[in-house]
């Protein structure tokens, strides 16, 4: 009995003295590294974890976008008659790889523009169809559309529509220069002509400010008319320039009428530089001195009989004839009162056998202070 006990207890004990010892080589193996892979080719792998995969890019292609290539980008209509209606046409097509779109059209003055559809899908075709009528005066017309559209490389596409105007009737003359020395003013026949042979009438005659008139009779029509003008004196006086506007109509109903036009300058017998004497004052008030040439534009010699001051401002200081010219030297002197802040005058210089030159004059206070004079050493 006492034997039993005894193996039980060194069982007991040993087992207790071997414990320790497994549980240290458990972990002595445990910090021991994995092999990745066998050795031998014969022996099986050993089972690890992979390595995480890297991601490969793939290659991006380039960036679809549409193209608007036009067949052309000028519009030529000719030589037209006038008040035409034009029709042309721009044709473009989608070059690029997506969808075009045109978003707007910018129409110059007088166009008319048309478009199908505004999407065009990649290779599409399509046509901008443009409407203009002609003016109704010989003329050189030239115009601008511009298309909007998605193309990033060309947002905005300038199209030129151009025509050249000729009149079927021509005028001679094309421009008129009037003198003031001549009772009717130098003012010539005006002649109008059917380039082909074709009757006409004439259905008006204007003029800018009725400078000038001419008779007619819209129910005659014939291939050639020669107009005598009369000039208007008292009213050409005050004129510079103008236009003369002659309307004419043809037999045949599908012939649009036609507007010939003259263009006339006035060249007055005198020039009076400068035209308008304008003084300036300051505080002090004092004359200011004002030179005056007066010039024939006709070339003939003139004389200066008087002068004088409606107000009595202007002073003729001296007086030279220096060919077919005059010199004047004036000098003007402002109204007394300090209460006065502007005034004006009328200077006249009398011709002998001819009308008296009038020149407005006026005066001015500067209401600017004189700035204070600061010394050095401040």
């Amino acid at each position: 009995m006492k034997t039993g006990r005894f193996i039980v207890i060194v069982f007991v004990v040993s087992y207790a003295l071997l414990l320790p010892a497994g549980c240290q080589q458990q972990a002595k193996v445990a910090e021991e590294p994995v092999p990745d892979a066998a050795p031998d080719a014969d022996k099986a792998p050993v089972a690890a974890k992979a390595p995480a995969e890297t991601p490969v890019k793939a290659t991006q292609p380039g960036k679809s976008a549409p193209k608007i290539t036009f067949e052309n980008l000028e519009y030529d209509f000719g030589t037209v008659g006038p008040r035409q209606k034009l029709l042309g046409e721009f044709k473009f097509t989608n070059t690029g790889d997506a969808l075009l779109k045109i978003t707007k059209v910018e129409k110059c003055c007088g166009a008319v523009t048309r478009l199908e559809k505004t999407d065009y899908a990649p290779g599409e075709s399509g046509v901008l169809k443009v409407e203009y009528r002609s003016a109704s005066t010989a003329s050189t017309m030239k115009k601008r559309l511009y298309v909007n559209s998605n193309d990033k490389s060309t947002p905005r596409t300038t199209l030129t529509i151009q025509a050249k105007i000729e009149l079927r009737v021509t005028v001679e003359p094309r421009s008129i220069k009037l003198l003031l020395k001549d009772e009717n003013v130098a003012c010539p026949k005006i002649t109008l002509k059917s380039t082909k042979n074709e009757p006409f009438s004439i259905t008006s005659f204007k003029c800018t400010g009725d400078y000038i008139t001419a008779e007619f009779d819209s129910s005659i029509h014939a291939t050639e008319f020669a107009l005598e003008p009369k000039a208007d004196m008292s009213k050409l006086k005050k004129a510079k320039s103008g236009r003369i506007s002659i309307g004419v109509a043809y037999s045949d109903p599908d012939a649009a009428p036609e507007t010939a036009t003259i263009i006339f300058q006035v060249r007055s017998r005198f020039s009076i530089k400068p035209s308008m004497l304008i003084a300036i004052y300051g505080q002090s008030r004092e004359p200011v001195k004002k030179s005056l040439w007066i010039t024939n534009n006709y070339g003939e010699d003139f004389e200066v009989e008087s002068t004088s001051s409606k107000e009595g401002h202007v002073k003729v200081l001296s007086q030279k004839k220096i060919g077919r010219r005059y010199q004047f030297e004036l000098k003007i002197t402002p109204p007394p009162g300090a209460d006065v802040k502007r005034f004006t005058d009328t200077f006249t210089i009398n011709l002998k056998d001819d009308e008296p030159l009038l020149i407005n004059c006026r005066g001015i206070y500067s209401t600017r202070s004189a700035k204070p004079k600061v010394s050095k050493g401040s």
